[in-house]
């Protein structure tokens, strides 16, 4: 049986009336579309499931070479390593515990102490007193005993005054920098509060003494005259003696001191300006002789907080600086050898 396009072909006249089909045979170019079976898009399907193979294939032999290597090069390393570092972890947790509690005790136990010293003033012939009556006189008795601890031992209780004063400042400004209440440098403030118990209590009192007498006079120029020799000898000199006293307290070398006082002396000098002055304008009008360290003391706090604070960032940043010197000394060593 003859088919439809042999028979078109021997009659040219069936031929103008039937439609040419087209058929698709796999392989072959098709000019009415472009399936998806052309030989370019099927090159192009080949090489991309290629590299996607290529890619799949790398990636398993990666995993299988990853999963082959033997867990005694690496893994117990990396515990030991994992527990060490967990070790160190817990051990300086605990140490900080420990140095809290420590600052904890001894900031409630001072402050307990000190409390306690000046509600029990009158507890010799308190007896049928009410508890209203203990703390209307307690401030006044305690007045009392210190203007005759004064009369008695006067150096003394200044060097006292002082060193508590010194202490807490420093506690402050540790606080200012950041560290949380309890996890103060303990070392830090007792360096502090030693230079104002030894120093600052007894040099002061021989101070406003000195004072007193380069300025025998009433005039109103009085006043402003003692402001402008403390704020320009005294305060160059005290500025002086602490720095250099607690840089030797740090076991710091003679240069590097000299080198921290070269760069705060004008900076300290002038910031001490701001807030000296006005203060001192009550301290040689208003206070007694006798007084003056107490009055002074008060506004310390805050001036020993600004002290403080010059002074250990001062230290840190010169530590920092040895430490960078010596560890580029010992790598350019190493480079020579």
């Amino acid at each position: 049986m003859a088919s439809l396009n042999s028979i078109t072909t021997h009659n040219p006249k069936l031929r103008s009336f039937v439609k040419p089909t087209v058929r698709e045979y796999p392989g072959r170019f098709n000019p009415l579309c472009r399936s998806s079976t052309s030989p370019k898009f099927r090159r192009n399907w080949a090489v991309r499931s290629v590299t996607k193979d290529r890619e799949a294939v790398a990636l398993e032999k990666s995993y299988s070479k990853e999963s082959e290597k033997p867990l005694s090069v690496h893994g117990p390393d990396n515990f030991n390593n994992s527990n060490s570092e967990g070790k160190g972890e817990n051990d300086d947790e605990v140490e900080r515990l420990l140095s809290r509690g420590i600052n904890a005790a001894i900031v409630l136990g001072m402050g307990t102490l000190a409390v306690t010293k000046l509600l029990t003033i009158d507890h010799d012939y308190w007896q049928g007193w009410t508890l209203f009556e203990i703390l209307r006189y307690a401030p006044e008795h305690n007045w009392v005993a210190y203007e005759e601890a004064l009369k008695t031992n006067p150096v003394l209780a200044k060097m006292a005054i002082s060193g508590v004063v010194y202490a807490v400042g420093d506690w402050i400004a540790q606080c200012y920098e950041g560290k949380p209440l309890f996890e103060f440098d303990r070392l830090r403030m007792f360096r502090s509060g030693l230079v104002g118990f030894t120093l600052h209590g007894s040099l002061s009192h021989y101070y406003y003494q000195f004072c007193e007498a380069i300025f025998p006079f009433q005039g109103w120029w009085v006043v402003p005259a003692k402001v402008g020799f403390d704020q320009t000898v005294w305060s160059a000199v005290w500025n002086s003696i602490y720095y250099v006293v607690l840089g030797f307290l740090r076991l710091e070398s003679p240069s590097s001191i000299f080198k921290e006082l070269k760069s705060t002396f004008l900076p300290l000098l002038t910031a001490g300006w701001k807030l000296w002055p006005f203060a001192h304008l009550i301290t040689y009008g208003l206070i007694p002789l006798e007084q003056r360290l107490l009055w002074v003391d008060c506004v310390e706090l805050i001036w020993v907080t600004i002290l403080s604070t010059y002074s250990n960032e001062n230290s840190k940043a010169r530590i920092s600086e040895t430490s960078e010197a010596g560890s580029r000394s010992s790598s350019s060593s190493t480079l020579k050898e």
